[in-house]
C-alpha cells in the first residue's frame, strides 16, 4: 500500500532541527521523498506499523504534527503530478543509491 506522510516540525524549542533530521531518516528508510516534508511510502502492513511507531516515537506531540494519508494499492489513480520535478512510480521506477 501506498501511505503519504506528512510532517510539520517546530524550531521554537531546542531538539527542533534534531527531530526534523531523525524524522526525515525514518522517512527515508521506508519512501520517497517528493516534497520537502512529503515521503510517499509502499510498505506492507508490518512495515507500516514499525514504520508509524518510529515516527511517533520521533515528533514531540505538543509542537509537531505529523498526517499520514492511506492511498491503498490502487494509489496510481489517485496521484496526479503537476510542475517542476518528474513524477515517479515507487513500485516500478528503479532507485539506484
Amino acid at each position: 500500500m501506498l501511505v503519504l506522510v506528512s510532517y510539520d516540525v517546530s524550531f521554537e524549542d531546542e531538539g527542533g532541527k534534531r527531530r526534523l533530521r531523525r524524522i526525515a531518516k525514518v522517512c527515508e528508510n521506508y519512501g520517497q521523498r517528493v516534497q520537502y516534508s512529503v515521503f510517499e511510502c509502499v510498505v506492507d502492513p508490518g512495515q507500516w506499523a514499525d514504520l508509524r511507531q518510529k515516527l511517533l516515537d520521533e515528533y514531540e506531540e505538543d509542537s509537531d504534527s505529523l498526517r499520514f494519508y492511506f492511498l491503498g494499492k490502487n494509489w496510481q489513480r489517485r496521484v496526479e503530478h503537476h510542475g517542476v520535478g518528474q513524477g515517479y512510480d515507487p513500485e516500478n521506477d528503479v532507485l539506484i543509491l
